[in-house]
């Protein structure tokens, strides 16, 4: 079983080995990059996600800073906080933690945020830059560190038949861009798919980020497919667990990735690495 796992680990921590030595580089020359994280309240999920990220930045040697605003903060001023980070010299990347409250309209928002800085792709524009294939853009770090984990394990990409399952903005859609810009065939599967099961059955390489637990058995997969599990659930007992029922497709699969341990583990590195771009590019170094 363990020959077939993907962990994350082993590429979470390459990629930290890679972005101290960057670091390291900068410092010498009196630059030290910062990621700045604005969040509203103090929900649970943001808080793990704030901890792991200032953990992997500080092993990088990253600075990191929270702004936190009051849960019924307006929206005035949420764009004052985000105007500052912008203008802030020494703050080179921004995490914007969503979703916002509903009195904060996210589409508005998001137009708000220095592009230059966005190292989750949550502005429209650094989404544009994804889909052109602009290098200098940040795609969200999920679907970024979907490509690291296939490039650390030599997933061969080029002309694979990839099937992504689910059509979100934070993986789906972005995913199904930079799959594209490594000269992948893409197709998308979401809701309103039909025959999702006979589509599915054709790919190489499967990603599903539906949030749906365990809702992808072995009917679905090729035999010696690649499966990367993006899902995040929980099942019956309030075990984790990913969309995939790894057990039911183990046999069938020539590797996929675990959850927890897999996907998850790669993102705050893939967020670190986005900071210390974002600084270089800023210094246009």
């Amino acid at each position: 079983m363990e020959d077939k796992l993907l962990r994350g680990k082993p590429v979470a921590d390459a990629l930290t080995d890679d972005i101290i030595d960057k670091v390291r580089r900068l410092n010498d020359q009196g630059i030290f990059p910062k990621l700045a994280m604005l969040k509203v309240g103090n929900k649970a999920d943001d808080a793990s996600y704030q901890k792991g990220a200032t953990s992997r930045c500080a092993k990088c040697g990253i600075e990191t800073q929270v702004v936190e605003l009051d849960e019924d903060c307006s929206q005035d001023e949420y764009l004052a906080a985000l105007e500052g980070l912008n203008k802030d010299e020494s703050v080179h990347g921004i995490l914007c933690f969503r979703p916002l409250p509903a009195h904060i309209d996210e589409e508005i928002v998001k137009y708000y945020i220095d592009d230059r800085k966005d190292v989750d792709c949550f502005s429209p524009l650094s989404l544009a830059k994804i889909i052109s294939g602009d290098k200098r853009g940040f795609a969200p770090c999920t679907p970024m560190g979907v490509i690291e984990i296939l490039k650390y394990y030599n997933v061969d990409l080029k002309g694979k038949n990839v099937t992504v399952l689910g059509r979100s903005m934070v993986v789906g859609k972005p995913l199904s861009m930079l799959l594209l810009n490594r000269d992948s065939t893409v197709t998308i599967c979401h809701s309103r798919s039909k025959d999702l099961e006979n589509i599915v059955k054709g790919s190489d390489i499967l990603v599903s980020c539906m949030g749906r637990a365990k809702a992808v058995d072995k009917s679905f997969i090729k035999e010696g497919a690649v499966v990367i599990d993006v899902g995040i659930n929980f099942d019956n007992n309030g075990n984790m667990c990913g969309d995939v029922d790894t057990d039911d497709v183990l046999d069938r699969v020539s590797h996929i990735t675990p959850v927890p341990g897999g996907v998850g583990s790669v993102t705050s590195s893939i967020l670190a690495r986005h900071t210390l771009r974002a600084c270089i590019q800023l210094h246009d170094l």
